[in-house]
């Protein structure tokens, strides 16, 4: 009954194969493999994309902050929701590798941003004085931190309010495999066809080990994001191991066999949970957001559940009929009997 993230899931065995066959021999370091020459292609294909350039890095902190830096300078703002991500749990990485950049909230309800406030936001912001910070880069997250998606259409509206106003498009995709599959589009439709000018494709959090790639969908900026990489330590030398997971996750669809799964399973807890909890979110992928009665809640930690407390009843303080709020994520390995196990225990009476 463990549903406190998806990135803490062992690998498929597919990916498992794959690092095998790559631990065999020699390659060149740095990229500079086979592997990553192919991965490269398959990710251009996969997007519809031939211009675009890819680089991989181990970690999505690490793939964000360097994509945001790239868009931005020390000076600049980057516009995201106060429930970002980037804003929310990475320790101020994209403002330590900008140089200073700040973090600009917009307003918009259930974790993602307002077109109106957006639209608000950029046109109140001082372009042209010295005083201010200077627009940069708007941020988006899909899935949201709030478990929600952002729609193809939702994507493209805000995208081209900031394109209006000269800002480049990141979106921070750690959990893209979820939206895509449940939006039911196309990988192209939900990055640079919606405005989408530099997309970090999360594997992580589907079942690889750790690996994110960076997809620059503009080439002009590729070299600089090949400068920061580097100067940053995030080049790996023994690379074809990053490929061989990314190659294996993408051939056959794997990567939305994984998310497809993830979703489903979350699809079933919410329908089990739906008579003895309030959802909080509507559910865009493979994340709950529900709260229900802390008694309750201290019989299911005491079997075994495990799930992330949500801020506000983190501390447990109250009576038993006081509510807790819980985040609930199901993976690529969750499985049916883990869900009804779940279900059950949360079905016993009292």
């Amino acid at each position: 009954m463990f549903f406190a993230s998806d990135n803490t899931s062992g690998l498929p065995p597919r990916i498992w194969e794959a690092l095998r066959r790559a631990n065999d021999g020699f390659a060149p370091g740095y990229g500079a493999d086979t592997l990553t020459t192919r991965l490269r292609t398959r990710i251009r294909e996969v997007f519809e994309a031939p211009k675009a350039e890819i680089y991989l890095v181990t970690t999505g902190s690490a793939a964000n902050a360097l994509a945001l830096a790239t868009l931005t300078p020390p000076w600049g703002a980057i516009y995201c929701h106060k429930l970002a991500h980037i804003e929310v749990d990475e320790c101020g990485a994209p403002e330590f590798y900008t140089g200073g950049a700040k973090l600009v909230h917009v307003d918009g309800a259930d974790g993602k941003i307002s077109p109106a406030a957006l639209t608000a936001t950029l046109g109140a912001a001082g372009r042209g004085n010295v005083h201010n910070v200077q627009p940069s880069a708007l941020s988006l997250t899909n899935l949201t931190e709030c478990g929600t998606r952002y729609t193809v259409s939702e994507i493209t509206e805000l995208a081209a309010i900031a394109h209006a106003h000269g800002l480049p498009v990141h979106l921070d995709g750690a959990r893209f495999a979820n939206a895509l599959v449940a939006e039911g589009c196309s990988p192209a439709d939900m990055s640079w066809r919606a405005g989408v000018d530099m997309l970090v494709l999360g594997g992580t959090k589907n079942g690889l080990m750790g690996v994110e790639a960076v997809v620059i969908f503009d080439p002009a900026r590729a070299w600089e994001f090949q400068l920061r990489r580097k100067r940053a330590g995030h080049l790996w030398s023994k690379h074809r191991f990053l490929a061989a997971q990314m190659l294996a996750w993408l051939e056959g669809g794997l990567w939305l066999d994984l998310a497809r799964h993830a979703n489903d399973m979350a699809a079933r807890l919410e329908a089990g949970l739906a008579p003895h909890a309030q959802m909080l979110f509507a559910r865009g992928g493979n994340m709950i957001f529900a709260r229900w009665p802390r008694a309750l809640h201290t019989r299911m930690q005491a079997a075994g559940a495990q799930y992330y407390l949500w801020p506000d009843t983190e501390h447990l303080d109250g009576p038993p009929e006081a509510p807790v709020s819980a985040r609930l994520v199901t993976s690529w390995s969750t499985r049916e009997a883990q869900v009804g196990e779940f279900l059950a225990l949360m079905h016993q009476p009292d």
